[in-house]
């Protein structure tokens, strides 16, 4: 994306942004430095009901929010990606250039071209598919970062090559208090919630947001409150432009003519892939961090800071 932007080009770049959090500051800084218009492929950016649902959130419609919950849920036991020995890539495939800055290793079945995903070296379960969820939560909770995040992971079930866990639960704490919830399970697929993608709990109602339109659910009160319901039922459906990944092609398109912000752009992009790889280095340190949004550092525990970024191999190097 920064060799994309240093050739004078726009660029639609994947999620997750980065596999580190130095990496995506460096690709925020490169977009700016170029004034190139940069699209995050986190197409729920694009979503009129998502964007209808941040309205009523934001404009305080649900009361307080104390919770928003999401998870990514396909049972894999037991074989998962399933095992592979290392091998000889194939012939039309440059197998060093695919392993870019990530130590020199042998060929394998289970890592190229898909299953890349549950190897930790180059990428995750956790930002694969937890930074959709992890954007969509922060997005309509109106957060930028978290101030603390702790992850729990581990590998109950399935027994295949990855290097992930097959079970994860992760906890970002917002500054407004607000518990960002996700749960990585891989084996087991039932549902979670009630309904939606998105679960958005409010102290005058809980939100279920989908692609096309989302439910709310009023409160009542508790133990010791009034018990009348303290908001209207809704389940409001949204005219969307067909699938959420055309309508953000489109705007990345239309951003490209008129040179305006996209629905996701480069900083949005960082901020939400940083949720995901902050999850990542609370797993690796079996710790609890406290996040300073601001130096993009960890306060605390210190130590952790090693893994906000790692050693290239050569030649590859990180722009300045």
């Amino acid at each position: 994306m920064i060799a994309a932007c240093e050739a004078g080009k726009d660029v639609y770049v994947e999620k997750p942004l980065s596999i580190t959090v130095v990496e995506g500051r460096k690709m925020v800084e490169a977009a700016k430095r170029h004034a190139r218009v940069v699209q995050v492929g986190i197409q729920r950016r694009s979503s009129e009901a998502y964007r209808r649902a941040r309205e009523l959130i934001v404009g305080g419609g649900l009361g307080a929010i104390t919770v928003a919950r999401a998870y990514r849920l396909s049972n894999m036991h037991p074989a998962g990606i399933g095992t592979a020995p290392d091998a000889s890539p194939p012939p039309e495939l440059d197998w060093d250039l695919w392993l870019g800055p990530r130590p020199a290793r042998p060929f394998r079945e289970t890592i190229h071209p898909y299953k890349f995903r549950w190897w930790d070296l180059y990428s995750s379960q956790v930002a694969n598919w937890g930074v959709h969820y992890f954007d969509g939560m922060r997005w309509l909770a109106g957060a930028e970062a978290p101030v603390s995040v702790s992850a729990h992971g581990t590998r109950a079930a399935v027994g295949d090559d990855r290097t992930i866990p097959d079970t994860v639960e992760t906890i970002h704490e917002l500054p407004s208090g607000c518990l960002v919830i996700f749960g990585q399970y891989e084996a087991s697929g039932n549902p979670a919630m009630r309904g939606g993608d998105i679960e958005v709990r409010g102290s005058r109602g809980t939100m279920y947001v989908q692609g096309n339109g989302y439910e709310i659910v009023p409160e009542r009160g508790g133990q010791f409150q009034d018990p009348a319901p303290r908001m209207d039922a809704a389940n409001v459906k949204t005219p969307e432009p067909g699938d959420a990944t055309d309508a953000h092609v489109r705007n990345f398109l239309e951003c490209v003519y008129n040179r305006r912000t996209p629905s996701c752009d480069i900083e949005a992009g960082h901020r939400s892939t940083t949720f995901a790889l902050l999850a990542n280095i609370s797993l690796a340190v079996k710790a609890r961090l406290e996040w300073d949004a601001g130096k993009e550092s960890i306060a605390a525990p210190a130590g952790a800071n090693r893994l906000l970024h790692y050693e290239y191999r050569a030649p590859w190097r990180l722009p300045d």
